[in-house]
């Protein structure tokens, strides 16, 4: 059964750091690409970050402050995040999939795990 279980969220004040991470089991995931979204309430999911071979992508609201990493050795993913804003509030989900072409679509990976809140309030 192929998992993937994120964990690290929580309550944390503007400016912070958190670091969420996503064990992935059931499979290696070494020619997937990684990824993270974030879904905030009564918005849509979007794209957060991506780890496909060498390459990153970012979206520009977290670029320069978030850093998506893999250790392949553990099947896991990271998504390291500082100087955290209030508008970065949102569940975070992490994703793989085979993806060709734009990293950024959700509907392109296959596999999901179940969310982890990510709260920034002061």
């Amino acid at each position: 059964q192929v998992q993937l279980v994120e964990s690290g969220g929580g309550l944390v004040q503007p400016g912070d750091s958190l670091r969420l991470s996503c064990a992935a089991s059931g499979r290696t995931f070494d020619s997937h690409t990684m990824a993270w979204f974030r879904q905030a309430p009564g918005k849509e999911r979007e794209f957060v970050a991506a780890r496909s071979g060498r390459n990153t992508y970012y979206a520009d609201s977290v670029k320069g402050r978030f850093t998506i990493s893999r250790d392949y050795a553990k099947n896991t993913v990271y998504l390291q995040m500082t100087s955290l804003k209030p508008e970065d509030t949102a569940v975070y989900y992490c994703a793989a999939g085979i993806i060709t072409g734009c990293v950024s679509y959700d509907y392109k990976y296959a596999y999901w795990g179940q969310g982890t809140q990510v709260t920034v309030s002061s």
